[in-house]
């Protein structure tokens, strides 16, 4: 939602007020130079400063289009709540981080006695500031990825970063996880109209996900467009059910997308890869870096 504008652009600029006569008796003269002068430099300064706001508002216009938000203002845009990392992609591979648990319960490489995947989403949700429910559904992809896809060499932390900068973590604007994963209300996002540095993208599920039966909107809480959705679906708490809008499908999804086409995540350009497929933007990219980054060093406390 924009800011407000007045339907009539200076409509408010001058109030009609009577006028005295300028004759004055005594050889009175006018107003004097300076205050003119002071009058004209005040005038000239409410112009710079109407002239800042509407490009400033221009500005995050912009950018709440180019992140999936042009409904809120800019505090509540998950993406500009985090600041790109000063890293070249291309030249970084994905964060190390403390390994997730087996799901057959064996410790992780230098987990100690944590043996469980809720013992290690619970160890690392404070530090980290992500629902341990989030992390759950990011380990388990993490593991399910890993057995179909070794050579990929997914992590959770770039699920996470993901996820931090697309819904941060499904709670954009109160939305919360439930324990069945499921994230309500669901999060939608835009119309893909070509605006906002976003591209056109025609409804192509006769908005079953997203509501919108003109445009496509993504959605859920790793914010899939209903037609990659469409080819990348998955279930990942084994339901029977594959919801765009469940933190454990979204999150599977998510690491099979990123896997694809034979991408090694640790390497520079598997990784730079892999993210720029999500959204090709270098700065997205730094983005979702910076957040990896943060969650790989809370894991290892």
């Amino acid at each position: 939602m924009s800011a407000p504008t007045d339907p009539e652009p200076g409509s408010r600029d001058r109030v009609p007020v009577s006028r005295r006569s300028t004759v004055r008796s005594g050889g009175e003269g006018d107003t004097p130079a300076p205050r003119r002068r002071l009058a004209v430099l005040g005038r000239l300064g409410l112009v710079l400063v109407l002239l800042l706001a509407v490009v400033a508002t221009v500005v995050l216009v912009s950018r709440q289009g180019e992140f999936g938000r042009d409904d809120a203002g800019a505090e509540e845009i998950p993406a500009l709540e985090v600041e790109p990392a000063p890293v070249q992609l291309g030249t970084v591979a994905q964060p190390g981080a403390l390994a997730v648990p087996s799901l057959g319960g064996a410790p992780a490489a230098g987990a100690g006695q944590r043996t469980s995947l809720a013992d290690w989403s619970e160890g690392i949700a404070s530090r980290a500031d992500v629902p341990a429910r989030a992390l759950q559904a990011y380990g388990v992809a993490d593991q399910a990825v890993k057995r179909e896809q070794p050579d990929c060499n997914l992590s959770w932390v770039t699920i996470a970063g993901l996820a931090r900068i697309e819904s941060n973590h499904g709670r954009y604007r109160g939305a919360a996880i439930a324990g069945n994963g499921d994230v309500t209300p669901r999060i939608i996002g835009v119309p893909l109209d070509g605006t906002g540095g976003n591209r056109t993208i025609g409804d192509s599920d006769g908005g079953v996900l997203d509501g919108d039966r003109v445009l496509d909107r993504a959605v859920g809480p790793l914010q899939f467009i209903p037609s990659t959705w469409a080819k990348w679906r998955s279930d990942g708490n084994g339901d029977g059910v594959a919801d765009p809008n469940n933190i454990d499908d979204a999150a599977l999804a998510a690491g099979r997308y990123l896997c694809a086409n034979g991408r090694d995540l640790a390497t520079g350009p598997g990784w730079r890869s892999a993210v720029l497929s999500y959204n090709n933007s270098d700065e997205y990219g730094r983005r979702v870096y910076a957040a990896a980054d943060q969650y790989a060093r809370a894991s290892q406390g």
